[in-house]
């Protein structure tokens, strides 16, 4: 009896052991874990909150410029290529030149494509969207006049005038070129209704030498090296295009000489034409905003270092370049005007 009584005592003793060390480790549990509850409404840890460091697309992105060049086998793709090499300046600016459709294009791409900022275009191309979109003059401004690209109506011996060629083929170089697009435009003001081709121009020069073109028209910087380097009989040359107010809205006054074309125009003599500036136009971003912010980088950085691209390894087209001269049809952006008001003896061209 006695050791019944005694192991029960033991056990009473072992049960009451094992209730307190349950309740030992509840507690202890509710000290190191708090209610699901409390851990949620409790402020987070200072060092938590701490702003992340910023990424490399926001970075990248802050200073980018888009800039919509053209063809690649074209002049503005590579003077695009030329201003983002001199205006890098790493994570402060950089510039994309982007590949394109051509300058008579690019007015499409500033207003509608997605991260173009600038572009190069044929100042006459704003004449395609005076319709679609009244304010295009208000919408875009111009940086810069880039270079002049003049008219070259070439043709073959029996053609005089230019009403000689009405009914008669003539070619307009492939679609998507300053040709393609200002010719017919040029022609039209002129009424001229020929018909038109839009074949590469070396096919049709040699259909010239044939009989089977009446005349080509090339829109581009003087010399071109088809006339200076090929070797044409007599008869063939460049028929003149003159000055006059139908063509004041969009187009300058040039001349074709003999210094660019000894073989084709006589010493002393010039011939009148007409030219369609090729200008560096801005989408005009309302002041403040962060991409007029980033264009008047652009601008500061490109008028400043103008130099740099005037130097040998860089286009001839540089050397030209005159930082106040106008763009008939458009105002000038902004920034430029400002940076001009500035700084106007830089202005001036390098001889």
């Amino acid at each position: 009896m006695g050791r019944v009584i005694a192991d029960g005592a033991r056990n009473a003793k072992a049960g009451l052991l094992l209730r307190l060390a349950l309740v030992a480790l509840t507690a202890l549990f509710t000290i190191v874990q708090p209610p699901e509850a409390d851990a949620q409404t409790q402020p987070a840890p200072r060092q938590l909150r701490r702003e992340p460091p910023q990424k490399p697309q926001v970075t990248m992105n802050a200073w980018t410029v888009g800039l919509a060049g053209g063809l690649l086998e074209g002049a503005p793709i590579r003077l695009a290529a030329e201003m983002a090499r001199v205006v890098d300046d790493g994570d402060k600016l950089h510039v994309l030149p982007i590949v394109t459709r051509g300058p008579t294009e690019n007015v499409n791409s500033l207003l509608y494509l997605r991260g173009i900022d600038v572009a190069i275009i044929n100042s006459d191309s704003l004449e395609e969207y005076k319709s679609q979109v009244p304010d295009i003059q208000q919408r875009l401004a111009y940086v810069l006049n880039l270079f002049p690209s003049e008219l070259h109506v070439f043709v073959r011996p029996e053609i005089q005038s230019l009403n000689d060629l009405a009914g008669k083929k003539v070619n307009f170089n492939t679609l998507g070129t300053a040709a393609a697009y200002s010719g017919p435009l040029i022609f039209s003001r002129l009424g001229l209704d020929v018909e038109k081709t839009f074949i590469p121009h070396q096919i049709a020069l040699e259909q010239m030498r044939k009989g089977e073109m009446a005349a080509v028209v090339f829109i581009t910087s003087k010399p071109v090296d088809a006339f200076t380097r090929g070797r044409w009989d007599p008869g063939f040359k460049f028929l003149p295009v003159p000055y006059d107010r139908k063509f004041e809205d969009y187009y300058l006054p040039a001349t074709l000489d003999a210094t660019e074309y000894p073989g084709l125009i006589k010493q002393g003599e010039r011939v009148m034409t007409i030219a369609v500036p090729t200008a560096l136009v801005a989408f005009n971003f309302p002041a403040k905003s962060n991409r007029f912010e980033r264009l008047e980088r652009f601008v500061d950085y490109l008028f400043s270092r103008i130099e740099k691209l005037q130097q040998p390894g860089f286009d001839q087209k540089w050397r030209t370049i005159n930082l106040a001269a106008s763009v008939p049809g458009l105002t000038r952006f902004p920034a430029a005007q400002a940076w001009l008001d500035r700084e106007p003896r830089a202005a001036r061209p390098s001889q």
